[in-house]
């Protein structure tokens, strides 16, 4: 059996000591090296991930040598091994990880979607101050909740380097979800390359690895289908732009190997099963820059988590998974046989793979790739009927172009909008130009709530997960008029300039759209509209502002941020602590984003109501406007930014304050 197998409704042992004393002595063995100690372990397996259960722990990060590509390269690695070793706690427990730092750079671990403390957060210069080299950090925190999570570190690239893990915790009751086996999926994105080489050539050029640049043999193709003249004027008008239509990701698997728990496609990640048993799949997107398409020919999937939380089960033959999200599936195979599970990338540069079989050494057919998507005007917001007059355009995006000629738009240049007029824009509400915390409602205490049913499992903050012995809390009418007609939307201040490439002119909900590439491939896809949360929501209050921010970036120049400014020098964003607001976020750029928050849950508006889901991350895709409500119930500064690591780096991050 797979070391990451886990047999369900039987509590998988704990590391034994002397297992455990093996792994510390192996870590200290590894770290006794310098960087240049390569030789000395040239011939040494690289470690797979292990699992360890409890409510203590110790963790060692460590540089160890890895051949994932036939070349040896150093990855970042927990306890000795990359991904490190599954975490499995248990709901109502206090946790404590003694993390020691035996690199030379200083280092962290952020627990990803758990509700904790702030300082226990492992965010460096926001929720404490890292981990410096030769030190050692206990984390402490009690675990409030249950499901699928996963950690990473928040210290420069070392995410990208290997320090990733899954984390799985169990519920103090009985689970009703019923499975007999289970895995961790954790998949990630592998680079022989340098992180900052990587980071460095995107700042150069945006395309760097992009292999899909339109070349003469595509144009005497595209040619001989929609004519010379047609062709020629489309080309061009991409080459003013400096872009292509294949700008799916930023990073692809011209330097990336995908990888499941740690493994490339080539050694075939296997997990065993016995005919007719219900296998729970424990999908974890810890890659660095990768969206994932992932299904199982021949097994349909259904999902019954996201991000840590229970939905209602709906079936599906493929869903998307973001970076930093979390689906949980169920998955009843009742042949003799193997499946492949395949997730291939949004941009089919690559895929990973792995193997479900009732005996090792089986394999299933590896499928070829879809079609590989191309982004169109239309994803990029642009009021066709507006642009009726220009011809030889389809499938233009808009990032970097000239629009002047827009209506409403006043600009002087092409990459610069400074002046420019944004007022008559859907979307745009640029009346004060002040930031979302400038203005704060006087109502947002919860000990200013009066009426308020504190029905929640323990009556006080941080609100408890919603479970099946949860009580919603209900306001009052009078207050909930009294916030309904207080809930207003906060001026947004733009900052343009060359930080803001373009501004979409037309949004919309898209969250019955499965995604780029995803649709009309005949198969049944999961959508974010087919969330619908078991239990019903903890926080029944109407919001009482709302918070509208931008998705903003420069591709050309590789600059992303909110709202045009970039971190560090963006404002905070305030919270007061109690307060409930709607979070609108609108995307304009060409990216499909994931947008985390820490500390607190985000609850998706996509039309169930009170049984929205929860998550921790949210994908905004291109021109598309999402709305989600926050409880601010637990005090501290939060990170909130993209998933995307080298958009992250680049600007997309903001500091919340809940205060």
């Amino acid at each position: 059996m797979s070391r990451n197998t886990l047999k369900s409704r039987t509590r998988t042992r704990p590391l034994s000591r002397r297992r455990f004393l093996q792994t510390i002595a192996s870590a200290g063995a590894i770290t006794a090296l310098d960087w240049q100690g390569l030789p000395a372990f040239a011939n040494t397996p690289q470690a797979r991930p292990g699992m360890i259960e409890g409510n203590h722990f110790e963790l060692a990060i460590e540089s160890v040598p890895v051949n994932i590509t036939g070349h040896q390269r150093i990855s970042t690695a927990i306890n000795g091994s990359t991904p490190g070793p599954t975490l499995r706690w248990r709901e109502g427990d206090t946790i404590t990880a003694s993390v020691t730092n035996r690199l030379k750079v200083p280092t962290s671990i952020h627990w990803h979607g758990m509700r904790i403390p702030t300082g226990m957060d492992g965010v460096p210069g926001l929720s404490f101050p890292g981990i410096a080299p030769g030190q050692t950090f206990v984390y402490s925190f009690p675990v409030l909740q249950n499901g699928t999570y996963w950690y990473h570190s928040h210290s420069g690239f070392q995410e990208q380097t290997g320090l990733i893990g899954a984390i799985i915790i169990d519920r103090k009751e009985k689970d009703p979800i019923e499975f007999d086996r289970e895995y961790v999926i954790l998949l990630s994105d592998w680079s022989d390359s340098n992180p900052q080489t990587i980071y460095s050539n995107l700042k150069q050029d945006s395309d760097y690895y992009n292999y899909h640049r339109p070349s003469l043999a595509s144009f005497l193709s595209e040619a001989k289908q929609k004519g010379f003249g047609s062709t020629l004027s489309e080309r061009l008008m991409w080459a003013r732009m400096n872009m292509s239509p294949g700008d799916i990701a930023d990073v692809t698997g011209a330097t990336y190997t995908f990888l499941i728990n740690g493994q490339a496609p080539n050694t075939n990640w296997t997990g065993l099963f016995q005919s007719g048993e219900r296998i729970r799949l424990r999908f974890i997107n810890g890659s660095s820059m990768t969206f994932f398409d992932i299904r199982i020919p021949g097994l349909p999937m259904t999902v019954v988590q996201s991000d840590g939380n229970d939905v209602e089960p709906v079936t599906v033959d493929e869903f998307r998974i973001g970076l930093a999200e979390t689906y949980d599936v169920i998955v009843q195979p009742k042949e003799d046989s193997a499946y492949t599970i395949f997730a291939q990338t949004e941009d089919r540069s690559g895929y990973a793979r792995g193997t479900l079989a009732t005996r090792e050494g089986m394999i299933a057919p590896v499928p070829a790739m879809d079609p590989r998507p191309t982004r169109t005007m239309m994803d990029m917001g642009m009021d066709m009927s507006k642009m009726a007059r220009m011809s030889g355009m389809s499938g233009m995006k808009m990032a970097g172009m000239d629009m002047s000629s827009m209506p409403g738009m006043k600009k002087d240049s092409k990459a610069d909008m400074q002046g420019m007029d944004m007022s008559s824009m859907q979307g745009m509400k640029m009346d004060g130009h002040d930031m979302p915390d400038k203005k704060m409602q006087n109502n947002a205490g919860l000990g200013m709530m009066p009426g308020m049913k504190m029905g929640s499992r323990d009556g006080k903050t941080p609100f408890p997960q919603p479970g099946p012995s949860t009580m919603p809390i209900i306001p009052d009418a009078a207050t909930s008029a009294t916030n309904m007609n207080s809930a207003n939307s906060t001026p947004v201040k733009m900052h343009p300039g060359p930080k803001v490439a373009m501004v979409a002119t037309s949004t919309s909900g898209q969250l019955s759209n499965p995604g780029a590439g995803l649709d009309n491939n005949g198969r049944r896809v999961l959508t974010y509209s087919d969330l619908r949360a078991r239990y019903r929501g903890v926080d029944q209050r109407p919001p009482n502002r709302e918070i509208e921010l931008h998705l903003t970036g420069n591709m050309e120049r590789f600059i992303w941020g909110f709202n045009g400014q970039t971190y560090p020098n963006a404002d905070p964003i305030n919270l007061k602590l109690g307060e409930r607001v709607r979070i609108i976020l609108i995307n304009d750029t060409m990216m499909e984003h994931p947008i985390h928050l820490h500390g607190l849950w985000s609850e998706l508006e996509n039309g169930h109501g009170e049984f929205n889901p929860y998550k921790h991350t949210i994908i905004v895709k291109p021109a598309e406007r999402v709305s989600y409500l926050v409880s601010a119930d637990t005090p501290g500064e939060w990170a909130y930014h993209c998933h995307l690591l080298f958009h992250m780096t680049s600007g997309m991050f903001r500091k919340v304050v809940v205060s």
